[in-house]
């Protein structure tokens, strides 16, 4: 049997964070739904809701002919663990297995970070998927909203939409989060950390 240390963790279900009302849409808390909006529209594949999974769901083959699951829970952020529990049952999916993206304050725009395991950070839906897989040993990657100016308390910050300059900058990092998943979907977690986790849309020449 491979060690963990040199078994390559490969993604098989793809989640984003979100809350799911249309007031919450495009919000730096939403992050992680727009991360697998854009996955389903770059790989062409539908998201639809599925009553049994309490979200919208995407099964399809994603390049490199690795098959691949998208998931925007529904149950609001504070209970997401429910319907990726729902997921992994299912199919049977091993949490190592499970890619989850969400929003981080701690990072600025135009950045993220890809880890392969860890604490919630104080964030609900990861307490919660940690709390129904069991496990924090699964993989996220964390995209970076940027902390509140001082003027705005943390949550109407979470809330809030980002500025028409963030906008744009963000449209980037979802493309380059895009491109740091494929790359873990065909040489692992760990070889997409290395390649993406110092990169910065700042940064670029």
């Amino acid at each position: 049997m491979t060690s963990n240390s040199t078994a390559l963790i490969i993604p098989e279900l793809i989640v984003g964070l979100g809350n799911p009302e249309p007031k919450y849409a495009r919000t730096r808390h939403n992050i992680g739904f727009d991360a697998v909006d854009e996955l389903a529209k770059i790989w062409q594949m539908s998201l639809r809701e599925n009553k049994r999974f309490q979200g919208l769901f995407a099964e399809g083959v994603a390049p490199g002919g690795k098959r691949i699951r998208l998931l925007k829970p529904l149950t609001y952020m504070n209970r997401s663990g429910q319907s990726v529990r729902a997921v992994t049952d299912w199919y049977k999916i091993n949490p190592k297995s499970v890619l989850v993206i969400y929003d981080d304050m701690d990072l600025p725009v135009g950045r993220l970070r890809m880890r392969l395991s860890g604490s919630a950070g104080g964030h609900n839906g990861m307490k919660s998927i940690i709390s129904h897989l069991g496990s924090q040993e699964f993989p996220r990657l964390r995209i970076g909203i940027g902390k509140s100016d001082g003027k705005k308390q943390t949550i109407s910050h979470v809330l809030g939409k980002f500025s028409l300059v963030e906008t744009k900058i963000v449209e980037e990092i979802l493309y380059i989060s895009v491109k740091a998943i494929e790359l873990s979907l065909k040489e692992g977690i760990e070889k997409s950390m290395s390649r993406y986790n110092g990169f910065s849309i700042d940064s670029k020449p």
